[in-house]
């Protein structure tokens, strides 16, 4: 039940105006990397591609390079639909403690305030999710194209288990330290697990997947509260689902 009213509150405070700061800035970030890998990519091509080949019995052919980078346009284009999301759910790390922040003033506004970690650790910190959200998914695009009916199960329960390990370790870490917060998280698994799933779900709908990153901070700083203050009431009430 605490899952379901931890939903219901992220979600009544999704027009905050910090959270739509940090969707601007997570999104223009996020089309801005996507754009230069996309450069990167074609201007690779063009300095290993020879512009013309010879082939055996057919001779010289011109179009090869052309075709080849037409095929790696479709590629890239197929792959920022894929990672458009889970790139942006790991560039919204550098803005977590904004979100994370804006959720406590509201809800939790007894708090002591928090000590700003070093800007150095936060920006590697986000820097970290974002390599592993995105190494991940380019290695599990390869399985969608395999296994094309298994694509939105692997999808799904993939990225829940990123966003759900992820954020709640940063945000747990804001107040814990890295240690503890870990600690934490291993011991409510399955429940990070299913809450970071049934955010997942949503990335598979246009223009909502968008809204899902700083919606999965904002509940995992609710569920790091919850699980946090049933552990200090020795797992009571609170602490439940």
């Amino acid at each position: 039940m605490g899952l379901v009213v931890d939903f219901g509150r992220a979600l009544e405070q999704m027009g905050d105006r910090r959270f739509l700061r940090v969707l601007v800035r997570s999104l223009a970030i996020t089309v801005l990397g996507l754009a230069l890998l996309f450069w990167a990519v074609m201007l690779g091509l063009g300095w290993l591609l020879p512009p013309e080949v010879t082939l055996p019995w057919v001779g010289r052919v011109s179009f090869i390079d052309n075709l080849v980078s037409w095929a790696a346009v479709g590629l890239m284009l197929a792959l920022s639909v894929v990672l458009m999301v889970p790139v942006a759910a790991g560039v919204v790390g550098f803005f977590l403690d904004e979100v994370a922040a804006a959720v406590e003033a509201r809800h939790y506004p007894a708090l002591p305030p928090v000590t700003a970690l070093p800007i150095g650790q936060q920006i590697g910190d986000a820097l970290r999710f974002a390599g592993v959200v995105l190494g991940v998914n380019v290695v599990a695009f390869a399985l969608y194209l395999a296994f094309p009916p298994l694509a939105p199960a692997v999808f799904v329960m993939l990225n829940g288990y990123l966003l759900g390990r992820e954020y709640f370790q940063l945000v747990a870490a804001r107040r814990l330290g890295f240690e503890t917060a870990r600690r934490l998280g291993k011991r409510h698994f399955w429940r990070i697990w299913v809450a970071g799933m049934l955010m997942a779900a949503p990335l598979t709908v246009p223009l909502l997947n968008l809204l899902v990153p700083i919606f999965g901070v904002a509940v995992f700083t609710h569920q790091f509260h919850r699980l946090e203050r049933g552990g200090r009431n020795g797992g009571g009430r609170n602490g439940g689902a």
